[in-house]
């Protein structure tokens, strides 16, 4: 699992965070019983405040994602539900829609073309799948998570 933080973005930090740990659980990237990095170990990884990943960790046992073991960490707790799922992961879709477009925006504004724009995406989509194979060849049975900060 990989966590992207764009600094210069509109959304905050721990918006960030949280969405796309979020969309990890949601789409099973996490299984239940995964194990989160360490607070401290995912704030150190993100460049991030330790409060801040504190934050989205509260955030997500509180809508029954994860479940924080007080000196064993925090771990991703079964989905019930499938409808409910179902409408998570069409509302995270719905705001990568919205967020797709605002690149897109941004790319014209700054003078791209519809193909350096197709361009970026396609090179986009094989860097991911690139670090999505060597992250399941690194760890096939832990499943830690892997992040990333875009600074």
């Amino acid at each position: 699992m990989h966590i992207r933080i764009e600094r210069g973005s509109s959304s905050p930090i721990s918006r960030q965070i949280m969405e796309q740990i979020r969309a990890h659980c949601l789409s099973g990237t996490l299984q239940p019983g995964d194990s989160l990095p360490s607070v401290r170990k995912l704030a150190t990884r993100l460049g991030v405040n330790v409060n801040t990943v504190v934050r989205v960790y509260e955030r997500l046992a509180a809508e029954g994602l994860v479940e924080m073991r007080h000196g064993e960490g925090t771990f991703v707790l079964p989905q019930s539900g499938v409808s409910g799922n179902r409408e998570q992961l069409a509302e995270q879709r719905e705001q990568l829609e919205r967020e797709f477009s605002a690149v897109v925006h941004r790319g014209i504004l700054l003078g791209l073309t519809a193909t350096e724009l197709r361009k970026l995406l396609t090179n986009s989509i094989a860097d991911t799948r690139a670090n999505l194979k060597s992250e399941a060849v690194e760890q096939p049975e832990s499943r830690p998570v892997k992040t990333e900060s875009g600074r």
